[in-house]
This record gives structure tokens, sequence and C-alpha cells, in this order.
């Protein structure tokens, strides 16, 4: 017998060969294990450098990725390859501008610049002109930025580098899309992005490409387009196994989501979103979800949480507004929304559809404020790009701009006729919210002529559409609205309610003090906090009154129990920063006329006379609120005093709250 024979031992696998095989595939990972292998055992040249850092960025190993593309510099030098030298380094600067990082992109193109001879007609040159046209752009050359992008696709076409030639149309379709050339823009930027999601771009071009097609369709509200080139991309992303990308697609299929009324799941997505896009230091599209995760919280009332995710788009380099101007106007910080709005505009001079984003809510924000004439001026501006441009999202906002005017004009029957194109559009869009929000301004127009029943079912149909969607300040407005109109038909009603007034003391000399921007910090602050706690402590908070609040609550003890939390809270900051807003405080318990959301009568008077004659940090309540509150409040300084029109002086305590 013979004996039996072992097989042969396996051929030892060749990591570097191996990696550029899975590399070929889009095996990201295995790609990236073995040719990291490969580099701890050789020294890998300037190709294979390269394709490590494509492995490890899409393996989401971004830095690492970074890390060889240097290196990879540093080989074509070496290996006296000047132009690819000077592409990677230009590449480089891209990677680190995307995350963000300016000062050192700058000096990766000073670097390429170097390298590279003054004139000449690579595809180096070109990725070159590609930089100088955006920083053109940022500087308002918009003739040399249009050029230096025309050129660009000539270097790209004349190179055959189908990437060169894709990123200079995108960049030149956006500038001809800003300025007004929307048919001309788009058809450049839909023939990159047909390359890109056909697979004849690299990997990293086809998403980048893709991106910026999907999000000027979402800048221009054209959802349309925009869903179809989601789709395309995905179907891209899924077939060539590129998993950084999706993450980018989510954020743009969630605003869509978002604009359907799906908020929960849109913001969810958001989240997710995010988290995924932050290994691949994606800065410009973590900071387009954190936008709209802020506008979802806006419009479901979390003003605090809007604020903070729109604050963290803008550190991400996304312009807040007008979402955070929107945000300061349903806080009721009208002077805020004003200014923040009016400045961003003023910024904004060259890129129309930057502006359009932004006029709708100086239309609203300046009626808010009663400047009538800035609210038309801005219409007009956004009516006129408008129609160069139509779409039924835009044509549907133009519509209810114009609604605005009108009804601050009395013009009931012109404001309904656009109220009802204007629902009709955001119908067709598939946009419930916007319908509700016109549907409440449609019933103020029926109700200017005369036509109170129609008036009836277009607020309960916006009340139900708010309820819906999770609406929550939208929904208390008009259910407010609702009472009031109820209550004016029926006439007042009498109740009995504890009544506050806060007042901010010396509110002028600390504003001198800390300066503007800390100032506008600390009543930002005050004004949160307070509400917070008028919410928490079972307070209507009926209005604001300049430097403070009326607020109603259904008795003297829980009015009572919040004036002490407003002390404490103010208290407690004081001792953490070293400074505080002071508070004055008045109640009064009495009975008073309410008229749908609002109260009238002596009571009212009555408080806020109280909480004009207590000193700051001072909780000053009458007599007949104290006998309401029960036995174990702990008081001093009892005094009477005269209010004007009352026939008797009125007892009033101090309220220990210390």
């Amino acid at each position: 017998m013979s004996e039996a024979t072992s097989p042969p031992a396996p051929a030892p696998v060749d990591p570097l060969e191996a990696g550029r095989l899975a590399l070929a595939r889009h095996s990201w990972t295995e790609a990236f294990e073995l040719l990291a292998r490969a580099d701890g055992e050789l020294a890998l040249g300037g190709a294979d450098l390269e394709a490590l850092a494509e492995a490890a960025f899409f393996s989401a190993k971004a830095d690492i990725g970074i890390e060889a593309k240097e290196r990879a510099f540093k080989a074509r030098l070496g290996e006296g390859d000047a132009t690819r030298a000077a592409f990677l380094a230009l590449d480089l600067a891209r990677e680190y501008a995307f995350s963000g990082r300016a000062s050192i992109a700058s000096g990766w193109v000073r670097r390429a610049e170097r390298i590279l001879p003054e004139t000449g007609d690579t595809y180096a040159h070109g990725f070159l002109d590609l930089y100088r046209s955006d920083v053109a752009r940022q500087d308002g050359r918009i003739d040399e930025a249009l050029a230096l992008a025309q050129r660009a696709i000539q270097l790209g076409e004349a190179s055959e580098n189908a990437d060169l030639r894709a990123f200079a149309m995108t960049a030149l379709g956006q500038l001809k899309i800003a300025g007004g050339e929307t048919d001309a823009g788009f058809a450049l930027m839909e023939e990159a992005s047909l390359a890109a999601v056909n697979g004849e771009l690299s990997p990293m071009a086809s998403g980048v490409t893709a991106c910026q097609m999907i999000s000027v369709c979402r800048d221009m509200t054209d959802y349309r387009r925009a869903t179809e080139w989601i789709e395309a991309t995905e179907r891209y992303c899924k077939r060539e196994e590129v998993s950084g990308f999706p993450g980018v697609c989510r954020v743009h299929r969630a605003e869509v989501k978002a604009l359907n009324g799906a908020w929960e799941q849109a913001e969810h997505d958001l989240e997710e979103a995010a988290t995924d896009l932050a290994r691949y230091n994606a800065g410009p599209i973590i900071a387009d979800g954190y936008y709209a995760i802020g506008e979802i919280r806006r419009l479901k009332g979390d003003f605090a949480g809007a604020a903070t995710a729109l604050r963290e788009a803008h550190v991400r380099g996304r312009q807040p507004q007008p979402a955070l101007a929107l945000v300061r106007l349903g806080e009721g910080k009208v002077k805020a929304a004003a200014t923040a709005i009016n400045t961003a505009l003023a910024e904004e001079t060259f890129d129309r559809w930057a502006r359009m984003r932004m006029l709708p809510a100086q239309v609203e924000i300046a009626l808010a404020a009663g400047d009538v004439e800035l609210a038309r001026a801005a219409a007009t501006e956004y009516a006129e790009l408008v129609e160069a441009s139509p779409s039924p999202a835009l044509e549907a906002t133009r519509q209810v701009a114009e609604a605005r005017l009108h009804l601050v004009a009395g013009e009931g029957e012109a404001a309904a006729q656009a109220l009802r194109s204007g629902i009709r559009g955001w119908r067709e869009v598939g946009a419930p919210y916007e319908v509700a929000r016109a549907r409440a301004l449609l019933s103020h127009a029926l109700r200017l002529v005369d036509n109170d029943s129609d008036a009836d079912l277009e607020l309960q149909a916006a009340i139900d559409e708010f309820r819906r969607l999770g609406a929550a300040v939208d929904a208390a407005t008009v259910e407010r609205e609702q009472r009031d109109i109820e209550d004016r038909r029926s006439g007042p009603v009498q109740v009995r309610k504890t009544f506050m007034f806060t007042d901010i003391v010396g509110s002028t000399a600390l504003a001198e003090a800390l300066g503007d921007v800390a100032w506008e910090r600390l009543l930002r602050w005050h004004d949160d906090t307070l509400q917070a706690l008028f919410s928490s402590g079972g307070g209507e908070l009926v209005n604001s009154t300049g430097d403070g609040y009326f607020v109603a609550f259904e008795s003297a003890r829980s009015g009572i129990d919040c004036a002490i939390s407003v002390q404490r809270a103010l208290r407690d900051h004081r001792a953490v920063t070293g400074f505080a807003i002071s508070v004055r405080i008045g109640l009064h318990t009495a009975e008073a006329n309410r008229r749908g959301a609002d109260y009238s009568g002596m009571g009212v008077h009555v408080a806020a006379r109280v909480a004009a004659l207590a000193g700051g940090e001072e909780i000053l309540a009458t007599a007949e609120t104290l006998a309401e509150a029960g036995d174990d409040i702990t008081t001093f300084d009892r005094r009477e005093a005269v209010v004007r029109g009352a026939s008797a002086k009125i007892s009033l305590v101090t309220i220990a709250w210390a």
C-alpha cells in the first residue's frame, strides 16, 4: 500500500494583488484590510496608496484615507508625476474643506499651485480652475467663476477625464441656476448626474455629483425631480456597493418625507443618517440633515430643540435661515426674527434660489412686525423669481404670500381666491402642513366676506390636520382662535383666575453692561426658562408684555408656586454665572371676562398694577390670592396700596421664596 499524500499547501496570498482585485469588485472592507496589510509589508507606490485611501474612505475610515492620500501625494512627487501629485493636493483640499478645515485646505491648494506650471491643459489644471471658480463665486466675481468652470469642462473633455468634466458641469450648472438660467443649468447638471448613476465616474465623483443634483432640486422645491434622482442614486449605490453615499440619499429622502407630513419617521431617519455620515467627514451633508431636523422640530413646536439643531447646522456650514428666524417668530420674538431674516437677505445678493428660500419668511415676519411695505416688496421680488422658474411648490408659496397681503388690506375675496389656488398647489405637491396653514388663512379671508359657515369648516379642517401632524403650536393657535370666535358669538365668559404679571427690572443698565450679544443670549435664556416654568406649572401664557409676561392660572396656589419657581431659577442662574435678570412678579386672584384666549376686566388691571408695585426679585400678591392659596404660605411686609380705578385700597403681601 502506498502512503496517502497530503494536499498541497495553499499558495500564499499576495495581499497587494488581492487587495487590488477586491477594490475592483468594490469589496471595500476586504480591499482595505488587504491593502493595509500590504502597506505594512511593502513600500507601496503612489497608485496603490491611492487605492488604499479609496478603500479606507468607503470602509468608513475617512481619517486613515486622508493619511494614505497624503502619502500618495509624496509618492507621486517622488515618482516624478507632478500632474498626479497636484491633483492629489487639490483632492485633499476638497476633503479638508468638506470636513470644515478651511485653512488646511487652502494650504493644499497652494501646494498644487506651486507644483503645476502657470499655464497648462492637464486635468490637474482643470481641477485648479474649479477651485478658483468656487473662490470667485464666494467673492461675488460671478463672470470669472462662470469662465473658470467653463474652462474646466473643456479641460475635462480634452484630457478625457470624466470626473473633472462631471464636477465642472455640475459647478457651471449651479452657477447658471443661481443666476436665473434654470433650464441651461439643469441641462448641465442632468448630463453630469446621468454619468454618475451610470457608473461612468469614480465612486467618489458619482456620489458627489448625484448628491449636488438632489440638493439643487430640493432647494428649488422641485420634489418630483429630486425623487427621480434619489431613486437613481440609490440604485447606483446598491449596484456598486458604495456604502457611504446612501446616507446622503437618506437625508434628502427624509426631507421629502417631512414635506409629506411623516415627521417622526423623517426625524428618526435624519438622526441615523447624520450618525452614519459623521464617519465620512461629510460636514455639508450633515449640516443639511441638522437643518432638516431643525425644521421638523420647529413645526412640532419644539423651538428649543429646533434652535439647537439649526445652530449645529450653522456650525457645519449651512445657512440657518429662514428656519431660525421662523423659530424666533414662533417664540413671539418678532424683532429678533425680523433682524435675522433681513440680515440674511441683505448678505445674499447673487444666488436667487437662496433668496427664494428666505423671501416667503420675510413676508410673514414683516407682516407680524407691522412692516407692510417690506412684506409687499418681498412678495413682489418672490413673484418675479417664481415667474422665471415656476414649480407647483413655488407657485403655491407665491399665492399664500400674496394672500397674506390681501388679508392685511382687508381684501377678503382676493385673499380667498389666492389661498384656494395655493391649497390646490400644495395638495399636488403632497404637503399637508402647508395645506393646513393655508386653510387657517382661508378662514380669515372668508370671514372678511361674511361667509362664516365656510370659514368654520376651513378652520376646523386646519385644526384636525395640525393635530394629526403633531403641530402643537399651530393647533393651539387655531384652537384659541376658534374659542375666541365662539366667545364673540355668545358674548364674554366670566371666569375666576389667578393672574400673574412679570417684568424685568433694570434691563437697560444690564444690557449696557453686558453688550448686545451677551444680553440677547441672557434674554433668550430668560424667555425660554420662564415659558417652560409657566407650562410645567399649569399656567396659560396669555401674551408677552414687552419685557415680561401675562399668565393665567386655575388656582392661587399654582400661581404662587410657579412664581417661586421663577425666582429660584433666576437665583440659581445668578449663582452659576455671577449675573442674572432681575424680575418682579405680581399676583391677583379675581373675576374677569374671557374672550377667546384673552382676559379683561378690573381683576386683570389690578394684577398688572400689583406687578408694577413690586421690586426686583420680589413676589407681591394680594390678600385675595393669599386667602385662596392656603395657610402655609410664608409672607412678610404686609401693606396697603391705592390702585387707580379701584374703589378701595388693596392689601398686599410679599411672598417669601428664598
